[in-house]
């Protein structure tokens, strides 16, 4: 089932780009202007772009939990291959947690693609502390997940699917702080994005300390809270998912 799925997610070129290659190549686009490209003092030496890296890697992650997943159970369940597959020995289950093991492969993928030509090209540095770094992207990923699930629990369409993933990706880009800095961003939005998937302040802050501060003076919960927070959200949205889910 997964070599499956593996093959049926490289044909949608779509999904590839813009879940895979996007967040790379946005990164060294941005990279490329001047502007971002300069030490201030008021960011501690550091650059604009160094500051961006962790938001960059989150387009990618929001776009195939929120997005891509759904859309593809809910085609799915329109065609009826769940139903079918519930009267052979593979149970649909296997066919939903194939879907899942490629999606976060593939959003594994991107991050270390982002990472590793981000350090080479535009000399930004890995995640300073890469343990911290791995527990908030995979929380963060999982709270992204499970809000995907519900989406896919509900849609019975993959038109459906798509359009609520479209208001999902916005909302949790906007409301997460990725469109508009924290430092910009009014009281109540800013307060909100602490219990947005997946958590870019944690992100961030796992990336860059100097960064993690930056943010961090805009207000913010502590580290190992916010990652407490995604996991919450996680637990909860996939409890949710589980009891609304349908497979016709």
């Amino acid at each position: 089932m997964v070599k499956v799925e593996t093959r049926l997610f490289l044909r949608d070129s779509a999904t590839v780009v813009f879940g895979v290659l996007f967040p790379t190549g946005l990164l060294l686009g941005l990279g490329s202007i001047p502007a971002l490209s300069e030490s201030s003092p008021e960011t501690g030496g550091l650059r604009s772009i160094d500051i961006w890296a962790p938001t960059a890697l989150v387009f990618g992650m929001v776009m195939i939990a929120v997005q891509h997943i759904p859309a593809a159970i809910a085609t799915y369940r329109e065609r009826g291959i769940l139903r079918r597959l519930s009267t052979t020995p593979v149970h649909p289950r296997s066919v939903l947690l194939a879907q899942m093991m490629v999606a976060f492969a593939s959003v594994v993928v991107s991050a270390a693609l982002m990472t590793f030509l981000a350090w080479a090209v535009l000399d930004i540095a890995p995640p300073e502390r890469p343990l911290e770094f791995a527990v908030a992207f995979i929380v963060g990923y999982a709270a992204l997940l499970g809000l995907g699930m519900i989406s896919a629990a509900v849609a019975r369409t993959s038109s459906a699917a798509n359009q609520i993933g479209t208001l999902l990706f916005i909302a949790l880009m906007f409301f997460g702080g990725a469109f508009l800095p924290r430092v910009l961003m009014p009281d109540v939005l800013r307060e909100a994005g602490e219990f947005i998937p997946p958590g870019l302040q944690a992100l961030t802050a796992a990336w860059s300390t100097e960064a993690g501060e930056i943010t961090a003076t805009a207000g913010g919960q502590p580290f190992w809270l916010q990652i407490a927070i995604m996991a919450g959200i996680a637990v909860t949205a996939s409890a949710i998912a589980a009891k609304l889910f349908r497979w016709e």
